[in-house]
C-alpha cells in the first residue's frame, strides 16, 4: 500500500479509535519523507502548483495523536510540546549552515544544501526549502511554505503557514527570489522565479497588486491563487478611495506596486548576497 493511501486511512481512523503503535509509525514514515524531500504539501505540475491534501492530512494526524512532552533544555529553557514534533535532527553531513544563536527547525522539513540560516529564525512542519537558499535573523517560514533554490528571505520576513483547510494552497516562493526585510506574504500567493519583494511589502490572497509596467491588475480568484509575475520588483504602494467617506476624507489603501522587471541595475544588487553564503 502506497504511503498516501496509509496515510489517508490512518487520518480517517484517528476521528474515532485511541492511537496505536500503526498511526505512530505511518506519521514516522511520512515525517522520513518530508525530511528528505521526497514529499511536499505542494508541487509544481508544469506550469501549475498543486496541493497534496493527503501530506496535511498526514501532519494533522501526527497533532492529534502526539502527547505533551516536556522537552525542556534545563530548568532554564523550558519547553513543552506535542511528542510528534521534536526538533529536527541535523548533522554536519547535511551540508545546512545553522549559525549560533536561538534559531529553531521543527522536525518534518525539508532543507537542501548549502542552506544558511541566521538566528532567531523558525522553520515549522512540512517546509520545504530548497537548496543555497538564505534564510535571515527572524525570518518565519510556516507550515508547509515551499520555498525554492537561491532565495534570499531577508531579516524579518514572515512567510505565512497553512495546514487548514487542508485544499488551501501553501505560500510558494520560487527559484532566485529576493524578499527585502520586514515582509509578510500569505494566503497562498505564488512569487514566481526571480521576483523581487521590496522591503516592507506585505502581500496577501485577498490584497491586489497593481502592475505599472504592464497596465495589469492580478488579484486572487475562487479558482486561482494570488501570482506575482516572473521577474517582477514589487515595492508597497497606495491607492486611493473613490466613494464614501473614506473618499471625502481624501483617504488611501495600502497596495503592492510592481515598477518594473528585474534589469542589469537590479541583479548587479542581488549578486552581492552571493558573498554571504
Amino acid at each position: 500500500m502506497e504511503l498516501k493511501e496509509l496515510v489517508e486511512k490512518a487520518f480517517e481512523k484517528a476521528q474515532h479509535e485511541k492511537p496505536d503503535e500503526e498511526l505512530f509509525e505511518i506519521f514516522d514514515t511520512l515525517k522520513t519523507e518530508l525530511n528528505a524531500g521526497r514529499v511536499r504539501a505542494a508541487e509544481k505540475q508544469g506550469d501549475r502548483w498543486v496541493v497534496n491534501g493527503w501530506v496535511k492530512k498526514g501532519i494533522l494526524l501526527g497533532f492529534r495523536i502526539g502527547a505533551i512532552q516536556d522537552m525542556s533544555i534545563d530548568d532554564r529553557f523550558v519547553f513543552y510540546d506535542k511528542s510528534t514534533f521534536p526538533l529536527k535532527s541535523i548533522s554536519i553531513r547535511d551540508g545546512v549552515r545553522i549559525v549560533p544563536g536561538g534559531s529553531s527547525i521543527r522536525d518534518g522539513c525539508y532543507l537542501g544544501k548549502n542552506v544558511v540560516c541566521m538566528p532567531p529564525m523558525y522553520i515549522n512542519v512540512c517546509a520545504y526549502v530548497d537548496e543555497e537558499t538564505m534564510i535571515d535573523s527572524h525570518v518565519l517560514v510556516g507550515s508547509c511554505a515551499q520555498i525554492g533554490k537561491r532565495v534570499h528571505l531577508s531579516a524579518g520576513t514572515q512567510i505565512g503557514g497553512v495546514l487548514e483547510p487542508i485544499g488551501s494552497l501553501p505560500v510558494v516562493i520560487e527559484d532566485d527570489v529576493l524578499v527585502g526585510s520586514n515582509c509578510g506574504i500569505y494566503e497562498g500567493t505564488i512569487v514566481r522565479r526571480g521576483g523581487v519583494i521590496g522591503a516592507g511589502t506585505i502581500i496577501t490572497g485577498s490584497t491586489p497588486v497593481y502592475d505599472l509596467v504592464r497596465d495589469t491588475l492580478y488579484r486572487k480568484t475562487s479558482k486561482e491563487p494570488l501570482e506575482i509575475p516572473e521577474r517582477a520588483v514589487v515595492v508597497p504602494g497606495t491607492r486611493p478611495i473613490k466613494r464614501g467617506r473614506g473618499y471625502e476624507l481624501g483617504l488611501s489603501i495600502y497596495t503592492p506596486v510592481i515598477i518594473k522587471y528585474r534589469d542589469e541595475k537590479t541583479e548587479s544588487a542581488v549578486e552581492l548576497e552571493d558573498l554571504l553564503r
